[in-house]
């Protein structure tokens, strides 16, 4: 845990998650659970598990066992009159968005893992290590959108996570120009009971829907400049191609990475960069905040998806075979723990940012 520079809750913040019985929904149940800045209170679902006691309705998919306080929890409807303070949103996106908006309109802070609102331009699209600043697009979205207390903050696509970390050292020491992106994610990224065996076993399959066109729009958004005159976020102006490709891995998004700078840079020069970044969430004492949040590895055959995917309990993303690029001017490898940082940790380490900077009461 960093040094608590930050604000910490008095007492532990009443959560609830929606979406609680899905597979990113029992992610954020088992880290919610060890978090000493929450509690969790409520679980909502959809209608087939309202009524039921959590242990009852959700199949436990997790290796670690269901913790006894939510087991005994009854399921709610995903209506604003949860006992709570705070909601995480595992929901599908096709429902999210209303439902996110009826949370935040009834005075809930929304922390959504769920795509609806992360491309509008007043919601907060957050890596709280990218942009911390963009934090300042609640004020404007909550005139703009006649809310009181309640806003809605979005943590990004598991395949952007990864990238626009190693990324963002990178851009603020020399610049980009452009970025071409090639992913080998997990089958937990499909949810469950996610793709079909026989599909991919023995197979790679190059296309995941919509997930080119996140990593297109998303790391503009997280890269780019908050203006609080204009009341928006300009997007960076970096030109990105992506390749997603399904592979047959349990956990852990592998990304291979080349980039073209608008200043020159050594492969000594990269790495230092990486190296030197700091995890704002970490000084301000955030208990699910790492240093360091880049692990940058010099084998010449790491990461491997296996052996790094844990790093920093998940947290952290982990940077290897940096090298000059034949084509463009770098490349390298990056791995992320897409249910952890790239879904459920992710949101929980934004709650954790808004109340250690005091934006949360």
């Amino acid at each position: 845990m960093g040094s608590s520079i930050g604000q910490s809750p008095e007492r532990p913040v009443r959560v609830g998650i929606l979406g609680a019985t899905g597979a990113v929904g029992q992610r954020f149940i088992q880290l919610l659970e060890a978090n000493p800045w929450f509690e969790i209170t409520a679980v909502a679902a959809s209608e087939r598990s309202v009524g039921q006691r959590y242990g009852d309705a959700c199949t436990w998919r997790l290796s670690v066992d269901c913790p006894a306080t939510v087991r005994d929890l009854i399921v709610q409807p995903c209506e604003p009159d949860l006992d709570c303070e705070l909601v995480f949103s595992a929901l599908p996106s096709a429902t999210a968005r209303e439902v996110e908006e009826r949370f935040a309109d009834a005075g809930y802070g929304v922390l959504s893992n769920a795509s609806a609102h992360r491309m509008d331009p007043d919601v907060p699209l957050l890596i709280p290590e990218v942009n911390a600043d963009h934090l300042g697009l609640i004020a404007i979205q909550r005139e703009r959108r006649g809310w009181d207390k309640g806003f809605i903050v979005t943590d990004p696509n598991c395949s952007t996570v990864g990238a626009v970390l190693a990324l963002k050292p990178l851009h603020d020491a020399f610049g980009l120009r452009r970025a071409v992106i090639t992913t080998m994610q997990a089958l937990s990224g499909a949810g469950y009971p996610g793709v079909p065996s026989l599909d991919i076993l023995d197979n790679v399959i190059p296309y995941i829907a919509g997930e080119e066109d996140k990593l297109v729009k998303e790391p503009l958004k997280l890269l780019g400049t908050f203006s609080a005159r204009e009341g928006r976020v300009i997007p960076a102006d970096i030109r990105i191609s992506p390749a997603c490709n399904r592979v047959a891995t349990r956990d852990g998004h592998l990304e291979t990475i080349s980039v073209e700078l608008e200043r020159p840079a050594t492969v000594a020069e990269a790495v230092e960069a990486l190296r030197a970044f700091r995890s704002l969430p970490y000084e301000l004492g955030c208990p699910s905040a790492v240093e360091p949040t880049i692990i940058v590895r010099e084998e010449v055959d790491r990461p491997q998806t296996r052996i790094d995917r844990d790093a920093g309990h998940g947290m952290a993303i982990t940077v290897g075979r940096i090298r000059p690029c034949e084509v463009l001017d770098l490349k390298f490898v990056v791995l992320s723990h897409n249910t952890i940082r790239g879904a459920a940790g992710g949101s929980i380490l934004n709650a954790e940012l808004m109340i250690a900077r005091g934006m949360l009461s």
